[in-house]
């Protein structure tokens, strides 16, 4: 961060899924290929967390894009 520049504060939309390991897998959709993953969920986080840091260093979030949130689709296939 550049000196005697005031930090920003982002809240942002996180994706969360787990594979067929148990490894959790992380992702901003709103930060193009912002993703991390972990065997903890924690672990996980942080590491998405330090993944964000860098994404916003060359982009700040899409306010075209914005997160509506995560739906559960029953099909009978």
């Amino acid at each position: 961060m550049a000196r005697g520049k005031k930090p920003v504060r982002y809240h942002l939309p996180v994706l969360i899924e787990q594979d067929e390991d148990g490894v959790f897998i992380v992702s901003v959709p709103t930060l193009r290929g912002c993703r991390s993953y972990g065997r903890k969920l924690d672990e996980a986080m942080e590491n998405l967390a330090e993944a964000a840091a860098l994404c916003l260093e060359d982009e700040r979030p899409s306010a075209q894009l914005g997160f509506v949130g995560v739906r559960d689709l029953e099909i009978f296939a």
